[in-house]
Formats: C-alpha cells, structure tokens, sequence
C-alpha cells in the first residue's frame, strides 16, 4: 500500500469514526473501502439464529433489489455460505465466497439463486455481537470488474480486524441496539412470537404460511410442508401482503422484529394489533 493510498483511507476512516452512533457510520464505512477499490452492491445484515435476517443498510440500485434481498429472504439466505459461517461460531472477520463454499457453481445456493444476481465474487467483513448476533459488511464484484485479485484480498484482509472493530464499536449504541439487537430473555418472547403474530387479520391458513415464511423457508418447501399447490401457497401469500399492507418479505421481517417489543403487552394475544395502535 503506498503513501497517497494510505492517506486517502486514513482520511475516509477518521469520517467513519466520527459518524460512529449515527445513520452516517455505514455509509462512511463503504465510502472508506470504495477508497480502495471498485466494489458493488455494498450490503449490511444483521444475522440471529432465532430471527430472520435483517437488512440495516444497503447502497443497492432499485433494479437490483429484488434479486440482492428480497428473492434472498425468500429462502435462499438459509443456503448462503455467509450466512451458515455467521452462525456457526466465527472466528475470523474476512470471509470470500470462494474460499468457503467449495464447488460454488454446483451448490443449490448457485443454482437456484446467486447464478442470477448478476455478480461474480464476493466478499464479508464479519462482526460478531455480545448478543450472539453476527454483522455482515458484504461487497461484491460485478463482470465488468471481474473477481478480486489476491492483491485486493490481502489489502481488504489486512484491514479486515479494523472494519469489524468499527462496526462491533457503532453496534454498541444505544439506538442502534434498541433498533436491532435481541435483549436478555427474549426466548420465550420469540417463541410466541412466530405463534401469534398476524393472527388477528389472518385466516389460520394465511398464519400458517405466515410462519413458515417468517422462518426462512421457500414457498416450495412451504407448500410441499403444508401439502398444497405452490400457487395455492403464493395465493395465500399476496393475499397475506395485502391485509399487512407490505409488499415484499423483507417488509414482513422488518415488521415482525418491530413487533417484538409488543409480545410482552401481547399476553398471548397478536402483538401486531397493539404495535398497529
């Protein structure tokens, strides 16, 4: 790394740690590795074995949303590398897709989702949380730029402890914790969580696909759990979007982990009523 290319990702850095609490952090953060070199699709997750997942930023083209996250909430976010590494007790705060998947292209997760997200490597930096929950700083590399060189790897490696440092540090807010992160003794709240959320403008198939849904699973393996025809399932489905006025799975994930706050005054109940109210 010479003189000019350190003072440029000194400058960028020194913005991020002064953004630190705010909703400037992660977008200094890419600013600061977009120093460095050309990368796309840049995406932040916030991963909880208990929890679907969450997306707490994105800096993503409009045209590419539906393929980078919500066909990926859809079902396939359970096959992701990344994902199953973040859970799985990390160690370590850089992870390539290449190097931790094997035979990428001959894996379901290839063929049946990341093929088509129009993206040819990827990258993590990985935080993990005193919750248990795990942050993924994803970039990617589209065919135009072609894959990361080694040399791009090992820069990007040798910044890797001080982009998880940062982002473990601007987790630690306060905000930022009541916004995403899962208090002590929540369990059980969760667990009532996926029984009862919905329930009260839901007919007990449309909460049964609720579920399934809120549980990562595919609308064809929903169906085939269910025992029904995947258009009866997708029926189900928008009919579900409709009566929670959403339009995407990422709008439901987001408004059940918002709803969890309510669980407690729930008693049992829907605590999406008490968090319409």
């Amino acid at each position: 790394m010479d003189l000019s290319t350190i003072t440029r990702w000194n400058t960028a850095l020194s913005l991020t740690v002064d953004a630190q609490g705010s909703a400037e952090f992660f977008p200094a953060l890419i600013a600061a590795l977009r120093e460095m070199l050309p990368l796309s699709y840049p995406q932040v997750w916030l991963y909880h074995r208990d929890l679907p997942p969450q997306v707490v930023y994105h800096d993503i083209p409009k045209h590419a949303i539906p393929a980078q996250i919500d066909e990926y909430l859809e079902g396939p976010y359970r096959e992701d590398p990344f994902y199953q590494v973040s859970m799985d007790n990390p160690k370590g705060s850089i992870y390539r897709l290449g190097r931790i998947s094997g035979n990428l292209k001959d894996s379901v997760y290839y063929q049946t989702y990341y093929g088509d997200t129009g993206t040819v490597d990827e990258l993590v930096f990985l935080s993990k949380l005193d919750d248990g929950s795990v942050i993924n700083l994803s970039i990617m590399r589209l065919p135009k730029q072609g894959e990361f060189l080694d040399s791009e790897y090992q820069l990007l490696y040798s910044l890797a402890p001080t982009v998880s440092a940062l982002i473990r540090a601007h987790a630690r807010n306060q905000q930022f914790a009541i916004d995403y992160l899962i208090q002590p003794g929540i369990d059980y709240q969760i667990d009532q969580a996926f029984k009862t959320f919905g329930s009260s403008l839901l007919s007990a198939r449309e909460h049964e696909v609720l579920e399934l849904m809120l549980k990562g699973y595919s609308a064809e393996v929903g169906a085939e759990r269910l025992s029904i025809a995947l258009e009866t399932y997708r029926r189900h489905r928008k009919n579900l979007y409709k009566k929670l006025d959403i339009n995407s799975q990422a709008d439901l994930f987001s408004l059940f982990i918002a709803s969890l706050s309510c669980v407690g005054e729930a008693k049992g109940e829907d605590p999406l009523s008490i968090y319409m109210a």
